[in-house]
């Protein structure tokens, strides 16, 4: 096409056909095409939002912050707050179970579409991490604070001590002392994290995630979802992804970077996420004993999932819709 065009421009002046002017033209006429090619390219989807299993009050409440205007960052914070303060969510914030010594410990991290980012793990007696989190990353110079030290900050900037066992988690946990036999349980015990992504109007990505951990675990254990690149990472050019499950896995491959990374090579969401659960059980070859699930986003709204068994859902809201969406697994 390119020789056609040059041979008709130049058909007055056979000296044309080799005048350099005449080829420097020639060759700016791939400007127009590189144009269409951009012009046809999909139209982002915006705002939405989307976070790990059937949570639709938390991505209700995240869609209201976006419909109204409001960042995405708002939007996360808000979002996984809902499930912070639900009692009867005993995976999540107030009413989470406790670690084998009979405390209740919250870990949490937040990240923003410049990539700043804060962290709480190990944190005691605050039924909102995730916003202690915010904090961090927006008032100190850190990015993780851990234990009493976290909780110590939360004090410091308003957030006020609250006890949280409920009636439930702490019969449960009563019960459990008989036995202290420790074992996860595939989609009941390890759907332990919410983890929210969501776009908002200036096409801008932020990411939350929120967890009371695993029940009745090691004092002092942290799984991925507080660590920024395991259990959440963002990046504003490309998008984000969140994971849930036996962290320890999550964090082996530092499972959400590497899903973002791999939508910066050029892979969809939903192959980025099947890739991320496959690299995880090249290592774990013929283990079955744990979940692990992945969600991602990219900067055009596209979304994926994927997982190692049947049973993991993520709630996606946008002006198409809100549902719920079971996503395909490793181990049909």
């Amino acid at each position: 096409m390119e020789r056609r065009k040059f041979l008709k421009n130049s058909s007055l002046s056979a000296a044309g056909l080799v005048s350099a002017s005449t080829l420097v033209a020639c060759k700016s006429e791939t400007k127009p095409e590189t144009t269409l090619a951009a012009s046809i390219a999909p139209e982002p989807i915006k705002p939405i939002v989307v976070c790990t299993w059937n949570f639709f009050n938390a991505s209700e409440k995240a869609w209201e912050v976006l419909k109204s205007g409001g960042s995405a960052l708002d939007a996360v914070e808000q979002g996984v707050m809902v499930e912070e303060a639900d009692e009867t969510n005993e995976t999540v914030g107030k009413g989470g179970r406790p670690d084998r010594d009979g405390n209740v410990t919250l870990d949490a991290c937040i990240m923003d579409k410049d990539g700043n980012c804060g962290s709480v793990v190990c944190m005691q007696n605050i039924v909102h991490p995730v916003s202690v989190a915010r904090k961090v990353m927006e008032e100190t110079p850190h990015i993780i604070l851990a234990g009493k030290g976290a909780e110590k900050f939360a004090y410091e900037q308003g957030f006020k001590k609250e006890d949280l066992f409920t009636e439930s988690t702490r019969k449960q946990y009563e019960d459990w002392l008989k036995t202290s036999k420790y074992e996860t349980t595939i989609n009941i015990e390890n759907h332990d994290t919410i983890g929210m992504l969501a776009i908002d109007d200036n096409g801008d990505i932020a990411g939350a995630c929120t967890t009371s951990g695993m029940a009745y675990k090691v004092a002092g254990r942290v799984g991925d979802s507080p660590i920024i690149g395991a259990g959440l990472f963002i990046d504003n050019e490309v998008g984000g992804a969140t994971a849930t499950g036996v962290g320890e896995e999550v964090i082996r491959t530092v499972g959400s970077f590497l899903i973002v990374e791999l939508m910066r090579q050029g892979k969809s969401p939903q192959e980025a996420c099947e890739e991320g659960v496959k690299r995880i059980m090249k290592k774990n070859e013929g283990r079955k004993d744990f979940q692990i699930g992945f969600l991602a986003i990219n900067k055009n709204g596209e979304t994926g999932g994927y997982c190692v068994h049947p049973g993991f859902t993520y709630r996606e809201y946008s002006d198409q819709g809100h549902e719920n969406r079971e996503v395909v697994s490793f181990y049909e």
